[in-house]
């Protein structure tokens, strides 16, 4: 048999004759074919001698290893990329290992193949390690910039590089988030000519867009703008496991934020950019309207998001409930949007007798268009790449390997930019289309695949001496039930119709598998950077890919239409629609069960090392005997299940009360783990009601703080008093940490504790009213309450505060919440003497008395604290008693997360000081 490398290369097949091993006469027959068909190469039975012979030929000077060729060249780039990344080496070492690798390997070529790929290999990882190194993370521009980012008044000229769609919150108020090149930044009665990029909030209210001559509040690419502005650092809450926003950012040039009023804004002549990306914004904003004029707003959104990229409308639920069914790469642009639609091209191109390079050609320029036009950065060109990759092997009569198009996608991608590498999103893309590539089409080979040859030319007898007997038995089946329905229907009908739900039938089955896969072996990502284990992503991406696969084509349909007539890009878009509803209604019946909602800590390092070599070890079992096969596969199911069911061990110091304050910004958050390993979390921090910002504290930043501690559970939580800077995480740490227990202030009659509470008791919580003089043990730690007392003082908030002290052995922590002045006083004739005292309400002028110091007597203090907060805390005659008090004092902005370890004697204090 000819391998289908070799018949490839050679051309379209002759005609092949096969003899027909049934017939008593020996002769030789042509297979029963439709016209213009012939048997594939190599589908047939011939004689083992010519197997041998031409296979062979054909593969006796391949290396294993050399079949993938650009697979194996980006494992080896990337892994030199992520040594020289983390374990750093003068740049000349690199150099002379690269020469020495290179001319090693040249040297070899013709004489050892085996040694002479290995140390091109080497060559590449040097060459990775170098390249590293020597590149910048990013293009930040100006180092200059960073000399006006201490929050004084400047005024920037500057032109717009990436415009925002407006999104208009009530009470009518209008915001756009938009980035800005600066041209020059006036300081201090002085011009500096600085080229930075900053990332600018526009924000502003109807009422004041509609007066005469305001400034139009949709600021587009290349406009030129003159505002006043307060310029910011990127800053990230400091805690481990927190997203690296400042990263995030520096990947698109960003070194600076801001917020400015839509009426200050004043437009300057001229423009300055790119004619071609004026072209790119014209068009995308053309599409976005298109869209919302086909489909009302809800769909719109959705649509924006799914088609084009735009994310803008898409709410924070929306997006929770994507993530939570294992569907969230339907929502946003991604490669499988791009690989349905390039597709459905080809295959419609051949269907209208286009030439194969003519299909390609097409189908290729297309797919760089709409990866240009959606304009979504990596994620689409990696597609885009692979698909470039697959359309020119098949141009040049080459074997069409997923793996080899995956390795020259990956390997183009960190060429350009090395540091894309440890980005969640390249990691996730090829790792999804590795499991398809590496672990699932072998599968399906073994599997599906002959079954499905099996069900063509099932009319053709002659076809079934090429196939296995429990398939040609399959056929015969087949052939019977037909020639019984022919009674009743006509003579192709049963037939063709046996055929087609056969072969849905088996489609459902080889997507079962693939999602399968998918699932498991996506599993350690999704647990790492999500904290999410998709229970229900099986069936719901079962359900979704299929109507996503009728979606996209509709709906790019209806969007071209539109712009010839728009009654008829009206039936595209009801299809479109149809699937919309189906995939919504999916997502929100799976997504929404308490099932779906697992959420996993962090994995352990050595769990991280299994996954990866699960993984590796199936690949390769994957193509040996059955048994190795599903050996490999076991490896990979009882990784994803380690991780999903089997919780770490929590990072706690036995014996010991520890009291960390999570930087939350503007807020409070106190980690409580007992000498036993009991937890208590004492509010969640979050963010005022005015913000706007769909930012959630609980789900960013404490969660992401508790997971990294390997945290799956709290013992309890506690909730100080009603303001959202104490409050408005806690629903987020309630339903990912299941507490058993939530503590609440006696006289507390706060309308958003009520609704917390009444929520809480719905998800089992136990709700626990404290006062003054109540007394619990908690894990080896006792615990007092100081505050509130039965008749709260006035009406304010933080005179409700409920206040504790948590005292081991001979050392204890004062937690004061947000307590003010009166609540003090009565508080220091409590003897709340203690050797940590968490300073209330931010280190405001209203607490902190002199009577409560020399009445605690601490040693250490904690402020919780959002940097350059508009309040202005601490405030300096609280930092000034303090130090009078001669109290080592830690905030939050400053150090990051602290983190206290009394251990019944003395206290120490460990702070993180991440950047």
């Amino acid at each position: 048999m000819r391998s289908r490398h070799a018949i490839a290369r050679s051309g379209p097949p002759a005609p092949i004759w096969i003899r027909n091993r049934a017939g008593p006469s020996g002769r030789s027959v042509s297979p029963e074919l439709p016209p213009g068909e012939c048997l594939p190469p190599g589908g047939l039975d011939f004689p083992s001698s010519c197997v041998n012979t031409v296979s062979n030929a054909a593969t006796s000077k391949r290396h294993p290893s050399g079949r993938y060729p650009l697979l194996w060249a980006s494992f080896s780039f990337s892994a030199g990329i992520i040594f020289g990344h983390y374990a750093w080496r003068p740049s000349l070492w690199w150099v002379v290992a690269w020469l020495v690798f290179a001319f090693s390997a040249a040297y070899l070529l013709r004489r050892r193949t085996t040694a002479a790929f290995g140390l091109a290999l080497a060559a590449l990882f040097s060459l990775g390690a170098l390249v590293v190194q020597l590149t910048s993370h990013s293009d930040l521009g100006d180092p200059a910039i960073s000399e006006f980012t201490d929050g004084r008044e400047l005024v920037i000229t500057a032109h717009v590089i990436a415009g925002g769609i407006i999104r208009e919150e009530p009470p009518e108020r209008l915001y756009q988030r938009v980035d800005v090149e600066t041209e020059q930044i006036a300081a201090d009665d002085r011009d500096h000519q600085i080229t930075s990029r900053i990332r600018v909030s526009f924000y502003g209210t109807r009422a004041e867009q509609n007066k005469e001559n305001a400034v139009p509040h949709l600021f587009r690419y290349g406009e030129r703008l003159r505002f006043p502005a307060q310029l910011n650092p990127p800053r990230n809450f400091r805690n481990p496991g927190s997203f690296d926003y400042r990263a995030y950012l520096a990947e698109s040039g960003i070194t600076a934020l801001a917020s400015v009023k839509m009426n200050a804004v004043e437009l300057l002549p001229g423009f300055t950019g790119s004619k071609t990306e004026l072209w790119r914004t014209q068009i995308h904003g053309s599409i976005i309207e298109k869209v919302h004029l086909l489909w009302p707003p809800a769909q719109a959104g959705l649509m924006d998001a799914m088609v084009v990229g735009e994310d803008a409308f898409l709410e924070r639920p929306t997006r929770v409930d994507f993530q939570r069914s294992g569907t969230y790469h339907v929502l946003v642009v991604s490669g499988m949007n791009l690989s349905i639609l390039a597709l459905v091209i080809f295959y419609v191109l051949r269907y209208l007798r286009v030439s194969d390079v003519l299909a390609c050609a097409i189908t290729l320029a297309l797919s760089v268009g709409y990866a240009w036009l959606t304009d979504v950065g990596a994620p689409i060109w990696r597609a885009t790449l692979m698909v470039a990759v697959y359309m020119g092997a098949r141009l040049l009569y080459r074997e069409k390997s997923m793996l080899n198009a995956v390795g020259a996608a990956a390997l183009a991608l960190v060429v350009t930019n090395p540091h894309t590498i440890f980005g969640a999103s390249f990691q996730l893309t090829f790792l999804c289309v590795w499991l398809i590539a590496a672990v699932g089409l072998p599968i399906l080979e073994r599997t599906v695949e002959p079954w499905s040859r099996g069900l063509r030319y099932l009319h053709s007898t002659s076809f079934d001496f090429s196939l296995a007997p429990k398939i040609v038995q399959l056929r015969l089946d087949l052939r019977m039930i037909a020639g019984r329905l022919q009674r009743f229907f006509s003579r192709s009908l049963p037939l063709a119709a046996l055929s087609i739900t056969a072969r849905i039938l088996l489609a459902t089955v080889e997507l079962l598998m693939i999602s399968a896969i998918m699932q498991i072996g996506l599993a350690l990502p999704m647990a790492y950077y999500f904290h999410r284990a998709t229970v229900v992503g099986l069936p719901a991406n079962l359900l979704v890919v299929p109507l996503t696969e009728a979606l996209m084509p509709a709906a790019v349909s209806a969007v071209a239409l539109s712009y010839t007539w728009l009654p008829l890009a009206k039936i595209p878009a009801w299809i479109a629609a149809l699937a919309l509803q189906g995939i919504v209604g999916t997502v929100r019946w799976l997504g929404g069960l308490r099932i779906a909602d697992l959420r996993v800590p962090t994995p352990t390092a050595a769990t991280i090392f299994s996954g990866m070599a699960a993984l590796v070890l199936a690949m390769i079992l994957v193509r040996r005997r059955t048994a190795l096969a599903i050996v490999g596969l076991a490896a990979v199911a009882a990784s994803a299940f380690w991780i999903c069911a089997v919780p770490p061990r929590p990072q706690v110091r036995a014996g010991i009360l520890e009291v960390t304050a999570i930087d939350v910004a503007q807020g409070d958050s106190l980690l409580l783990v007992s000498p036993q390993g009991r937890t208590l979390l004492v509010d969640a921090g979050g963010l005022p009601y005015w913000a706007h910002s769909q930012l959630d504290i609980g789900e960013d930043v404490v969660s992401p703080y508790l997971w990294s501690r390997g945290f799956a559970r709290l013992d309890a939580v506690a909730i100080t008093h009603g303001h959202s800077d104490h409050i408005g995480g806690m629903p987020a740490v309630i339903k990912n940490f299941s507490p058993k227990e939530l503590w609440l202030g006696a006289d507390s009659i706060d309308p958003d504790l009520e609704r917390l509470a009444a929520d809480a008791q719905q998800l089992g919580l136990k709700i626990v009213h404290l006062r003054v003089g109540n007394t619990l043990e908690f894990g080896g730690a006792n615990v007092r309450i100081l505050a509130p007392y039965s008749q709260a003082l006035g009406t304010r908030r933080n005179d409700q505060s409920l206040v504790m002290k948590i005292s081991f052995k001979k050392t204890a922590a004062l937690l004061e919440a947000d307590a003010e002045k009166q609540s003090e006083q009565r508080i220091s004739l409590q003897q709340p003497q203690a050797d940590l005292l968490k300073v209330a309400h931010h280190g405001s002028a209203t607490s902190t008395v002199p009577q409560l110091l020399e009445a605690v007597h601490p040693h250490f203090a904690v402020i919780s604290v959002g940097a350059r907060n508009s309040y202005g805390h601490p405030r300096q005659e609280v930092l000034g008693r303090l130090a009078q008090a001669h109290v080592a004092t830690y905030r939050t902005d400053l150090n990051g997360a602290v983190s206290f370890y009394l251990d019944g004697s003395q206290v120490s204090a460990r702070p993180l000081d991440l950047q």
